[in-house]
């Protein structure tokens, strides 16, 4: 017995995007952060830090992966739209953007907004 199956969608890759290759429409999400703290709480650390320097610590966001609809850009900042309604505004200093795939992003935001409105009832 011979039996194939099919998947009816791809898988795709985001892209890392600088900011000014972002456009209006575009999908979005943030894929890294950087957190920066004072170095006078970094007391964990065995060397001595000047007191006006910054750690920096690369953080992965929890809601990575989250589309966002890019309404309005004026870098460094870029204006977004999650689907469950309200805007962000995302700092590309300290959060790097990744480009999603147009096709399946739409699809993903039009399900979270189906929920939400189930919710909402």
């Amino acid at each position: 017995m011979n039996a194939t199956t099919e998947t009816p969608s791809t898988t795709t890759v985001a892209a890392r995007i600088a900011g000014e290759d972002i456009n209006q429409g575009d999908y979005v999400t943030v894929l890294n952060e950087l957190v920066e703290l004072p170095s006078y709480l970094w007391s964990c650390s065995g060397a001595a830090l000047p007191a006006d320097e910054l750690v920096r610590i690369p953080y992965k966001p929890s809601d990575a992966g989250q589309p966002y609809k890019v309404i309005a850009v004026c870098l460094p900042f870029v204006y977004v739209k999650r689907p469950r309604g309200g805007v962000n505004v995302i700092d590309t200093r300290q959060q790097q953007l990744v480009r999603l795939d147009p096709d399946h992003s739409r699809s993903v935001w039009k399900q979270m907004r189906k929920t939400l409105k189930k919710k909402q009832k």
